[in-house]
């Protein structure tokens, strides 16, 4: 087996295994430790934390921000067909004209079954 085609990427990896954690060793080796309570402490605005960090969070608050992924997502492949729009022609221009249009009807139907109202 001819290593010769491999070295560069086990030195790639080398580098880059090198890069994360030398800088780290170096840190904790040479980086002054001095905790104490106050430092130790949670700190949460200014004051104790009140309740338990784990605490459950409503579903909305989820399915608002999977919604928001999900159509932040599907605006960025716009950027690539407006560079290509004199590329496309016309069919192109109705391809995305039809992704629109189905991004308005989810859009039309996430806001009709009121998962972005927030109360």
């Amino acid at each position: 087996m001819n290593l010769d085609q491999y070295l560069p990427i086990l030195l790639f990896i080398g580098v880059g295994v090198l890069v994360g954690i030398v800088p780290q060793a170096l840190a904790y080796v040479l980086g002054p430790n001095r905790p104490y309570a106050a430092k130790d402490s949670p700190y949460e605005c200014g004051f104790e934390a009140f309740e338990d960090a784990r605490m459950k969070f409503d579903v909305r608050y989820y399915l608002v921000a999977i919604l928001f992924i999900l159509f932040d997502l599907e605006i960025a492949f716009l950027f690539p067909w407006a560079v290509s729009l004199k590329e496309v022609g016309m069919t192109g221009f109705v391809a995305v004209l039809i992704f629109l249009a189905i991004l308005v009807v989810g859009f039309a139907y996430e806001w009709k079954k009121g998962a972005l109202d927030w109360e």
